[in-house]
């Protein structure tokens, strides 16, 4: 394997552009995916794009990509509040994790101020909006030049 990326989405993301545009903005989910394959055909990186509403299917993606993938980004959207299972997979991986989120958890409600999974993934990228989709697949693409050196 060589420069093969998941970027894992939870619940809610399929709705970009049709929910809380103050905080997620107005770009749709469809656009947000065409910009990050753009962006991983620029840096020749091989991009998986996976999006689940469900709990258990995101584990079970995590599982799978631990066969299949370099390393993941995700946004684990409300998960990330709320799911030990997801983290418990994530800790299995053993590889470059990103954390993602398009709005600045730690400027919201408090209850979404608590991250789960961020002492256990490789770095994060808050509040940066759709474009922190481009930097986390720069960064991990960066990551993984130089775990090959």
């Amino acid at each position: 394997m060589s420069n093969n990326i998941i970027v894992i989405n939870g619940p809610n993301l399929n709705l970009l552009g049709k929910r809380e545009q103050s905080q997620y903005g107005a770009i749709t989910f469809e656009q947000l995916k065409e910009n990050c394959r753009a962006k991983a055909k620029e840096l020749n990186v091989n991009l998986e794009f996976y999006q689940s509403n469900i709990e258990g299917e995101i584990v079970t993606r995590i599982q799978k990509s631990k066969n299949e993938h370099d390393g993941i980004i995700i946004n684990a959207a409300g998960f990330t509040h709320t799911s030990v299972a997801i983290r418990d997979a994530l800790d299995i991986f053993k590889k470059p994790i990103i954390e993602l989120h398009i709005s600045n958890i730690y400027k919201r409600e408090e209850f979404r101020q608590k991250s789960l999974i961020s002492d256990i993934v490789t770095g994060g990228i808050f509040g940066l909006g759709d474009f922190g989709y481009i930097l986390a697949i720069i960064s991990m693409q960066n990551m993984l030049k130089n775990e090959n050196k």
